[in-house]
């Protein structure tokens, strides 16, 4: 059975509990499905304990952004819990994480969280690390679980794990995608069918990347193909793109055409007022080369 606690005072004797086995962390904002599902499967399979955290931190919202219509699906997201065999359900609210209110000290990410999605949402990974850092202080796991579908915020918790000696091992989730290859997203529930239908054109670029690194054509094929793809669908209509970027994965700088080796093509579009984000790993060849 999945407990469900509000406190860290709460969450204390489940984790005292398992002092001496692998405890494992899965942070999430609810609205949970299929993603989050592997997220909790993968811990289950490798931890002893398994907390799930359930958190809307404002912290790495906008002022324009969706944070007051974000899902809050706190009873359907127990289930799912449940379901993958989590322990504990650690729900707090806003003034159990930050009693202070509003953080003075708080984590930056440095330049690799000013590119992509820092450029187009200034201080998200701000509010990211800060929450991150402090849900692994309250949790105290030996092991955190995140998505590869968020990329860059993977390499950048790694990179603050690394940085600060934090002692805890970072896991990566490969993106869960629904058959018609539509990374899951809890934000994929604002859109209507027709945007939907759009929406896929972000999978559909990146699996044309994809077989173009396989063909061994270089950086600059690669990205042009996905930028076909891409291009077709805003001169529709319903697709706005923030970015498409091949990047290397240890800093997210934009890889040479010259480049080879592993990468990651990263990209985010607004579907209507529904922003939506995407990447794939990609191994790019020397072009031509066999």
């Amino acid at each position: 059975m999945t407990a469900l606690v509000h406190t860290r005072d709460d969450l204390q004797p489940f984790l005292t509990g398992f002092a001496n086995g692998t405890r494992g962390v899965v942070m999430t904002m609810g609205a949970l499905h299929e993603g989050h599902l592997a997220l909790l499967k993968q811990a289950r399979h490798d931890c002893d304990l398994v907390v799930a955290t359930i958190f809307v931190n404002p912290l790495q919202f906008g002022p324009n952004e969706d944070f007051d219509r974000y899902p809050r699906t706190l009873d359907d997201d127990l289930k799912l819990c449940a379901e993958a065999g989590v322990d504990v359900v650690y729900a707090p609210s806003v003034d159990e994480v930050y009693p202070g209110g509003q953080p003075i000290v708080k984590v930056t990410p440095g330049p690799m969280g000013e590119v992509l999605e820092g450029e187009f949402r200034p201080g998200f990974f701000t509010g990211v690390l800060t929450i991150v850092n402090k849900l692994l202080n309250l949790t105290s796991p030996n092991m955190a679980f995140f998505g590869q579908k968020d990329a860059q915020q993977l390499a950048l918790v790694r990179r603050m794990v690394l940085d600060l000696n934090m002692p805890v091992e970072i896991v990566g989730v490969p993106t869960v995608r629904d058959e018609d290859g539509l990374a899951k997203s809890s934000r994929n529930r604002y859109l209507s069918p027709e945007e939907r239908v759009t929406a896929l054109a972000l999978s559909r670029a990146l699996f044309a990347a994809q077989d173009s690194a396989r063909a061994t054509e270089g950086a600059s094929a690669v990205r042009a193909a996905a930028s076909a793809v891409l291009d077709q669908a805003v001169a529709t209509g319903g697709l706005t793109v923030d970015y498409l970027a091949l990047v290397d994965p240890r800093d997210f700088s934009e890889v040479s055409p010259e480049f080879s080796g592993e990468a990651v093509l990263a990209v985010a579009a607004r579907v209507g007022a529904t922003r939506l984000i995407d990447n794939l790993p990609l191994t790019l060849a020397t072009p031509g080369a066999r």
